[in-house]
This record gives C-alpha cells, sequence and structure tokens, in this order.
C-alpha cells in the first residue's frame, strides 16, 4: 500500500455538486464483487440473470483500486455468504431465505474451476472475489449475511479503527446491496460517494429507466453523491 495521504484533500466533481474528500479519512467499500455475482458459472448466471453490466464495471473498478492503493487509501471489500448450515440466512419463512430461494441459495454446484461449490455459501468458489479485483495484503474483508454490509457485522467499528468519515462506493448491485449499505453508512454519518462506472444493477437493464438509474437519482438528491472513476481519478491526479 502507498504512503498514507496525511491531511490530503481533494475536490471531487460530483452530482449534485462537487464534493471534498479527506484521503487521510477516506476508504473505499467494495460491494460483493465475487464470482456468485459477477463471474459465469455463478449463481447469477446459472439462473439466467444477465450479468454483462457486472463485467462491464470490473476494468474501471480495478483502475480505482490500483490508484487507491498507490495513494493509500483503505480499501474495504464485502461478501455475501452464509455459514454452511445456513443458519445466518434465517428460518425457512424469512424473506431474506424465500427471496433467495429462486436463486438456489446453499445449493451444491460444480463450480467452474472443477472444485464442489456451493451457492451464496463461505469458502467456496461460489464466494471468491473475482479474480481480476482480488484483495492484496493489508485489505479488509467483511462477511456479510443480508444485503446491508452494516447488518451484524463489525463493518462500522473497523471503519472507525481506521479513522474513516467518507467512503467511496463500488460494486453490485447498485439497487440492492450497494444501496443498502451506502443508506446504512450514511445512517451512521459517513459522507458517501458512489462511482456510477463502478456501479451495476441486472434488474431494469436495458429499460429506458433501469433500477440502477433510480438508485443513482435518489442517493445524489438524499444520501450521498455520484460521480464516475475519471472523475474520482481526475482529482486524485490533482
Amino acid at each position: 500500500m502507498g504512503d498514507h495521504p496525511r491531511n490530503r484533500v481533494i475536490a471531487v466533481d460530483a452530482k449534485p455538486e462537487p464534493i471534498h474528500i479527506d484521503l487521510s479519512t477516506n476508504a473505499i467499500i467494495v460491494v460483493d464483487m465475487q464470482n456468485d455475482f459477477g463471474a459465469p458459472g455463478g449463481m447469477f448466471d446459472r439462473a439466467g440473470i444477465d450479468i454483462i453490466m457486472i463485467r462491464r464495471i470490473v476494468e474501471p473498478t480495478s483502475r480505482v483500486l490500483t490508484a487507491a492503493r498507490r495513494t493509500g487509501i483503505p480499501i474495504v471489500y464485502l461478501k455475501q455468504e452464509h455459514s454452511p448450515d445456513l443458519a445466518d440466512a434465517g428460518d425457512a419463512g424469512s424473506p431474506h431465505r424465500i427471496k433467495h430461494r429462486p436463486l438456489a441459495l446453499g445449493e451444491p454446484v460444480r463450480a467452474p474451476d472443477g472444485t464442489e461449490g456451493r451457492i451464496l455459501v463461505k469458502d467456496t468458489w461460489n464466494t471468491a472475489i473475482l479474480p481480476e479485483l482480488a484483495p492484496h495484503d493489508g485489505d479488509v474483508v467483511v462477511s456479510k449475511h443480508r444485503y446491508s454490509g452494516f447488518y451484524e457485522t463489525a463493518l462500522d467499528e473497523r471503519l472507525r479503527a481506521l479513522g474513516v468519515a467518507s467512503l467511496i462506493f463500488v460494486g453490485a448491485t447498485t439497487s440492492v446491496c450497494v444501496e443498502s449499505t451506502l443508506r446504512d453508512a450514511m445512517y451512521r454519518d459517513y459522507q458517501c460517494v458512489l462511482l456510477a462506472d463502478c456501479t451495476a444493477e441486472p434488474i431494469g437493464f436495458g429499460l429506458p429507466r433501469s433500477n440502477h438509474d433510480a438508485s443513482l437519482l435518489t442517493i445524489e438528491l438524499l444520501f450521498g453523491w455520484v460521480s464516475t472513476s475519471d472523475q474520482f481519478m481526475t482529482a486524485l491526479a490533482q
């Protein structure tokens, strides 16, 4: 990791207005960029859900993470995953369990790498971070078992321990796990910036207005700021 950027404030072009970010108290949140969501043979792909929009954000997200590491900004990965007995997924009648039933939560599968996998279960190929975005030594990885990265996790404590006050969001999916986590971050008084070209959402993809678009509008109006990878890295370069 690069030198820690003490007392360095950058101005990031964003909607609804530019935002000043102190890099000494900033972190990148990478939401659920794991095989089950973004890789051929993962949960989404097996369920017939198009993952092209998630594949498209891998390259700009990789560039952001490279720039962040060079600058010394902490990177925190979130992974949606469950224990092998699915005890942390709720009982059979819980909304979380019901909504994940069509996606075959917990079902054994043969992973593309030949290993025995299980849908959204810890310590399998399915919940590993996409290899193009794999964590480096020193990055933080937080396991979660609901859409929000703050629900029954140590995320807030880890961020406070790092002295973090503002967050840059990348990952998938925009209107579900990204927005859920960003809202919970805002409730905890973190300043939140979402990079639009580094987030993606299958729901409504291809419609005149997708769930991704709706989330961006809601976030820029009420929950934070919306920018792009180019705008963020331009601010870093300055």
